[in-house]
Protein backbone atom coordinates (compact mmCIF):
# COMPACT_ATOMS: atom_id res chain seq x y z
CA UNK A 1 0.00 0.00 0.00
CA UNK A 2 3.04 2.45 0.25
CA UNK A 3 4.03 1.57 -2.47
CA UNK A 4 1.20 2.18 -4.39
CA UNK A 5 0.35 5.70 -2.69
CA UNK A 6 4.58 6.54 -3.67
CA UNK A 7 4.16 5.70 -7.56
CA UNK A 8 2.55 9.17 -8.71
CA UNK A 9 5.49 11.20 -6.95
CA UNK A 10 7.98 8.74 -8.22
CA UNK A 11 6.50 9.23 -11.94
CA UNK A 12 6.27 13.02 -11.40
CA UNK A 13 9.92 13.02 -10.31
CA UNK A 14 11.14 11.14 -12.91
CA UNK A 15 9.69 13.24 -15.19
CA UNK A 16 11.04 16.42 -13.95
CA UNK A 17 14.63 14.95 -13.87
CA UNK A 18 14.26 13.95 -17.11
CA UNK A 19 12.55 17.47 -18.67
CA UNK A 20 15.66 18.96 -16.34
CA UNK A 21 18.19 16.94 -17.56
CA UNK A 22 17.11 17.01 -21.47
CA UNK A 23 16.49 21.49 -21.37
CA UNK A 24 19.77 22.01 -19.60
CA UNK A 25 21.22 19.36 -22.66
CA UNK A 26 19.35 21.53 -25.07
CA UNK A 27 20.19 24.94 -23.67
CA UNK A 28 23.67 24.74 -22.68
CA UNK A 29 24.86 22.25 -25.22
CA UNK A 30 25.05 25.39 -28.07
CA UNK A 31 26.98 27.17 -25.69
CA UNK A 32 29.40 24.68 -23.48
CA UNK A 33 30.93 21.23 -24.81
CA UNK A 34 27.53 18.52 -24.40
CA UNK A 35 29.80 16.86 -21.35
CA UNK A 36 29.57 19.91 -19.57
CA UNK A 37 26.12 20.20 -20.35
CA UNK A 38 25.28 16.61 -19.20
CA UNK A 39 27.23 16.69 -15.96
CA UNK A 40 24.85 20.74 -15.16
CA UNK A 41 21.95 18.36 -15.68
CA UNK A 42 22.73 15.40 -13.72
CA UNK A 43 24.30 17.62 -10.71
CA UNK A 44 21.34 19.04 -10.83
CA UNK A 45 18.91 16.02 -10.81
CA UNK A 46 21.52 14.22 -8.74
CA UNK A 47 21.10 16.97 -5.64
CA UNK A 48 17.45 16.66 -6.25
CA UNK A 49 17.38 12.90 -5.87
CA UNK A 50 19.53 12.86 -3.29
CA UNK A 51 18.22 15.04 -0.88
CA UNK A 52 15.16 13.60 -1.72
CA UNK A 53 16.22 10.53 -0.77
CA UNK A 54 17.71 12.01 2.94
CA UNK A 55 14.23 13.45 3.42
CA UNK A 56 12.59 9.85 3.38
CA UNK A 57 15.16 8.29 5.34
CA UNK A 58 14.58 10.95 8.08
CA UNK A 59 10.42 10.50 7.42
CA UNK A 60 11.21 6.77 7.84
CA UNK A 61 13.16 7.48 11.35
CA UNK A 62 10.02 9.94 12.42
CA UNK A 63 12.69 12.67 12.14
CA UNK A 64 12.37 16.04 10.12
CA UNK A 65 15.30 18.70 9.01
CA UNK A 66 14.67 21.99 8.05
CA UNK A 67 18.04 22.25 6.50
CA UNK A 68 17.18 19.21 4.05
CA UNK A 69 13.74 20.01 3.38
CA UNK A 70 15.02 23.50 2.11
CA UNK A 71 17.87 22.27 0.02
CA UNK A 72 15.30 19.88 -1.82
CA UNK A 73 12.93 22.50 -1.85
CA UNK A 74 15.97 24.62 -3.77
CA UNK A 75 16.52 22.10 -6.33
CA UNK A 76 13.09 21.82 -7.15
CA UNK A 77 13.02 25.67 -7.82
CA UNK A 78 16.60 25.56 -9.98
CA UNK A 79 14.60 23.31 -11.88
CA UNK A 80 12.11 24.91 -12.60
CA UNK A 81 13.88 27.94 -13.22
CA UNK A 82 15.80 25.89 -15.72
CA UNK A 83 12.57 25.20 -17.26
CA UNK A 84 10.76 28.77 -17.17
CA UNK A 85 14.13 30.13 -18.75
CA UNK A 86 14.76 27.71 -21.16
CA UNK A 87 10.50 28.18 -22.42
CA UNK A 88 10.80 31.91 -22.51
CA UNK A 89 14.33 31.41 -24.67
CA UNK A 90 13.31 29.64 -27.66
CA UNK A 91 11.90 30.21 -30.42
CA UNK A 92 9.06 27.84 -30.73
CA UNK A 93 6.98 25.64 -28.45
CA UNK A 94 7.26 28.45 -25.63
CA UNK A 95 4.05 27.58 -24.20
CA UNK A 96 4.22 24.37 -24.39
CA UNK A 97 7.47 23.98 -22.26
CA UNK A 98 5.77 26.69 -20.09
CA UNK A 99 3.44 23.86 -19.09
CA UNK A 100 5.63 21.43 -17.90
CA UNK A 101 7.76 24.06 -16.28
CA UNK A 102 5.36 23.08 -12.70
CA UNK A 103 6.63 19.32 -13.15
CA UNK A 104 9.44 19.86 -10.18
CA UNK A 105 7.55 21.85 -8.24
CA UNK A 106 4.15 19.52 -8.46
CA UNK A 107 6.83 16.50 -7.92
CA UNK A 108 7.88 18.08 -4.21
CA UNK A 109 4.45 18.83 -3.21
CA UNK A 110 2.87 15.29 -4.26
CA UNK A 111 6.03 13.89 -1.46
CA UNK A 112 4.97 16.48 1.15
CA UNK A 113 1.44 14.87 0.71
CA UNK A 114 2.76 11.15 0.53
CA UNK A 115 5.01 12.23 3.62
CA UNK A 116 1.76 13.84 5.75
CA UNK A 117 0.01 10.37 4.43
CA UNK A 118 2.84 7.99 5.97
CA UNK A 119 2.40 10.33 9.30
CA UNK A 120 -1.27 9.01 9.75
CA UNK A 121 -1.21 5.99 7.67
CA UNK A 122 -2.00 2.52 10.44
CA UNK A 123 -1.42 -1.16 9.67
CA UNK A 124 -3.85 -3.71 8.28
CA UNK A 125 -4.46 -5.07 11.58
CA UNK A 126 -5.02 -1.40 13.28
CA UNK A 127 -8.09 -0.90 10.42
CA UNK A 128 -8.90 -4.50 10.71
CA UNK A 129 -9.83 -4.10 14.38
CA UNK A 130 -11.35 -0.38 13.44
CA UNK A 131 -13.81 -1.95 11.48
CA UNK A 132 -14.39 -4.55 14.03
CA UNK A 133 -15.41 -2.01 16.64
CA UNK A 134 -17.26 0.41 14.19
CA UNK A 135 -19.52 -2.55 12.54
CA UNK A 136 -19.70 -3.89 16.81
CA UNK A 137 -20.89 0.02 17.58
CA UNK A 138 -23.70 -0.78 14.48
CA UNK A 139 -24.57 -4.04 15.61
CA UNK A 140 -25.07 -2.57 18.99
CA UNK A 141 -27.12 0.35 17.91
CA UNK A 142 -29.23 -2.23 15.87
CA UNK A 143 -30.28 -4.35 18.38
CA UNK A 144 -30.69 -1.06 20.70
CA UNK A 145 -33.26 0.37 18.48
CA UNK A 146 -35.07 -3.51 18.18
CA UNK A 147 -35.06 -3.74 21.78
CA UNK A 148 -36.69 -0.45 22.00
CA UNK A 149 -39.09 -1.10 19.49
CA UNK A 150 -39.98 -4.27 20.93
CA UNK A 151 -40.50 -2.98 23.97
CA UNK A 152 -42.09 -0.26 23.20
CA UNK A 153 -44.90 -2.60 21.08
CA UNK A 154 -44.85 -4.69 24.44
CA UNK A 155 -46.42 -1.96 26.49
CA UNK A 156 -48.35 -0.40 24.12
CA UNK A 157 -50.00 -3.96 24.17
CA UNK A 158 -49.88 -4.12 27.97
CA UNK A 159 -51.73 -0.68 28.17
CA UNK A 160 -54.25 -1.62 25.63
CA UNK A 161 -55.06 -5.06 27.27
CA UNK A 162 -55.04 -3.35 30.92
CA UNK A 163 -57.08 -0.37 29.66
CA UNK A 164 -59.71 -2.63 27.94
CA UNK A 165 -59.88 -5.38 31.13
CA UNK A 166 -60.12 -1.75 33.52
CA UNK A 167 -63.35 -1.03 31.08
CA UNK A 168 -64.63 -4.38 31.37
CA UNK A 169 -64.11 -4.27 35.52
CA UNK A 170 -65.98 -0.63 35.62
CA UNK A 171 -68.91 -2.05 33.42
CA UNK A 172 -69.54 -4.91 35.94
CA UNK A 173 -69.50 -2.94 38.89
CA UNK A 174 -71.84 -0.54 37.52
CA UNK A 175 -73.88 -2.90 36.50
CA UNK A 176 -73.55 -4.81 39.77
CA UNK A 177 -74.30 -1.39 41.33
CA UNK A 178 -77.51 -0.61 39.78
CA UNK A 179 -78.31 -4.24 40.29
CA UNK A 180 -77.91 -3.71 44.02
CA UNK A 181 -79.62 -0.49 44.06
CA UNK A 182 -82.23 -1.56 42.50
CA UNK A 183 -82.79 -4.95 45.39
CA UNK A 184 -81.93 -2.58 47.81
CA UNK A 185 -84.78 0.10 46.91
CA UNK A 186 -86.98 -2.73 46.92
CA UNK A 187 -85.86 -3.98 50.43
CA UNK A 188 -86.33 -0.26 51.85
CA UNK A 189 -90.16 -0.14 50.18
CA UNK A 190 -90.94 -3.44 51.57
CA UNK A 191 -89.60 -2.46 55.37
CA UNK A 192 -91.54 0.85 55.00
CA UNK A 193 -94.28 0.20 53.67
CA UNK A 194 -97.66 -0.34 56.20
CA UNK A 195 -99.00 -3.19 54.54
CA UNK A 196 -95.64 -5.33 55.06
CA UNK A 197 -96.32 -4.68 58.71
CA UNK A 198 -99.69 -5.37 58.84
CA UNK A 199 -99.37 -8.76 56.64
CA UNK A 200 -96.66 -10.17 59.29
CA UNK A 201 -98.62 -9.44 62.34
CA UNK A 202 -101.26 -11.06 61.07
CA UNK A 203 -99.48 -13.97 60.55
CA UNK A 204 -97.40 -13.85 63.91
CA UNK A 205 -100.79 -12.88 65.98
CA UNK A 206 -102.05 -16.43 66.64
CA UNK A 207 -98.50 -17.50 67.76
CA UNK A 208 -97.17 -14.73 69.78
CA UNK A 209 -100.74 -13.04 71.33
CA UNK A 210 -100.77 -10.11 73.48
CA UNK A 211 -97.31 -9.34 72.22
CA UNK A 212 -96.94 -6.47 69.05
CA UNK A 213 -93.90 -7.50 67.27
CA UNK A 214 -91.46 -5.54 65.46
CA UNK A 215 -90.34 -6.36 61.72
CA UNK A 216 -87.34 -5.21 60.50
CA UNK A 217 -85.36 -6.36 57.63
CA UNK A 218 -81.91 -6.15 57.75
CA UNK A 219 -79.59 -2.65 56.87
CA UNK A 220 -77.75 -2.99 54.14
CA UNK A 221 -74.34 -1.37 55.99
CA UNK A 222 -70.78 -2.05 56.92
CA UNK A 223 -69.98 -4.97 59.29
CA UNK A 224 -67.71 -5.42 61.44
CA UNK A 225 -67.11 -9.87 61.36
CA UNK A 226 -66.30 -10.99 65.02
CA UNK A 227 -63.73 -13.67 64.57
CA UNK A 228 -63.82 -17.40 66.09
CA UNK A 229 -61.44 -16.85 68.63
CA UNK A 230 -62.67 -13.75 70.40
CA UNK A 231 -66.25 -15.78 70.19
CA UNK A 232 -64.28 -18.86 72.03
CA UNK A 233 -62.82 -16.45 74.45
CA UNK A 234 -66.10 -15.04 75.85
CA UNK A 235 -67.85 -17.10 78.64
CA UNK A 236 -70.97 -18.14 78.08
CA UNK A 237 -74.49 -16.46 79.70
CA UNK A 238 -76.98 -18.12 81.37
CA UNK A 239 -80.68 -17.87 79.83
CA UNK A 240 -81.35 -15.26 83.19
CA UNK A 241 -78.05 -13.30 82.54
CA UNK A 242 -78.93 -12.75 79.24
CA UNK A 243 -82.63 -11.96 80.07
CA UNK A 244 -81.37 -9.17 82.45
CA UNK A 245 -78.90 -7.91 79.96
CA UNK A 246 -81.34 -7.74 77.12
CA UNK A 247 -84.30 -5.83 79.14
CA UNK A 248 -81.46 -3.35 80.38
CA UNK A 249 -80.65 -2.38 76.94
CA UNK A 250 -83.73 -2.07 75.61
CA UNK A 251 -85.65 -0.26 78.25
CA UNK A 252 -82.11 2.05 78.70
CA UNK A 253 -84.14 4.63 76.23
CA UNK A 254 -87.76 5.86 75.98
CA UNK A 255 -89.47 4.11 73.23
CA UNK A 256 -87.60 0.93 74.26
CA UNK A 257 -85.05 -0.04 71.51
CA UNK A 258 -85.94 -1.88 68.16
CA UNK A 259 -84.18 -5.20 68.30
CA UNK A 260 -81.95 -4.42 65.86
CA UNK A 261 -80.28 -1.53 68.07
CA UNK A 262 -80.39 -3.71 71.22
CA UNK A 263 -78.25 -6.36 69.44
CA UNK A 264 -75.99 -3.41 68.19
CA UNK A 265 -75.46 -1.99 71.82
CA UNK A 266 -75.52 -5.37 73.27
CA UNK A 267 -72.51 -6.85 71.00
CA UNK A 268 -70.58 -3.76 71.06
CA UNK A 269 -70.42 -3.99 74.87
CA UNK A 270 -68.45 -6.94 74.02
CA UNK A 271 -71.52 -9.38 75.44
CA UNK A 272 -71.87 -12.94 73.26
CA UNK A 273 -74.51 -15.03 72.25
CA UNK A 274 -76.02 -16.58 69.68
CA UNK A 275 -78.27 -14.85 67.02
CA UNK A 276 -81.30 -17.62 68.23
CA UNK A 277 -80.60 -17.24 71.68
CA UNK A 278 -80.45 -13.57 71.73
CA UNK A 279 -84.16 -13.79 69.75
CA UNK A 280 -85.48 -15.80 72.30
CA UNK A 281 -84.44 -13.30 75.25
CA UNK A 282 -85.92 -10.55 72.92
CA UNK A 283 -88.75 -12.18 72.72
CA UNK A 284 -89.74 -13.19 76.34
CA UNK A 285 -88.84 -9.85 77.92
CA UNK A 286 -91.12 -8.30 74.92
CA UNK A 287 -93.59 -10.53 76.15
Amino acid sequence: MRTKTALPAVAMTTVSMVLTLAVVMMWLGTAVPWPVALVVGLGIDGGWLATLAYERRLAAQGDHNRAVTAVGWSFGLLATGVLVAHALTVDHAAGAWLAVAWLPIAAKALWLVHSLWERTALTDNALTAIKDIQQEARDDAAVARARLRAEAATEETRLTAVTAAGARVARVQATTARTLAGAWSTLESARQGEETGRALTSVTSPVTADVTARWELPVWGPSEPTGAPALEAAPALSDDVLDVLVEEIRTSEHPALSYREMALRFRAAGHSASEVRLRAAWKRMVA
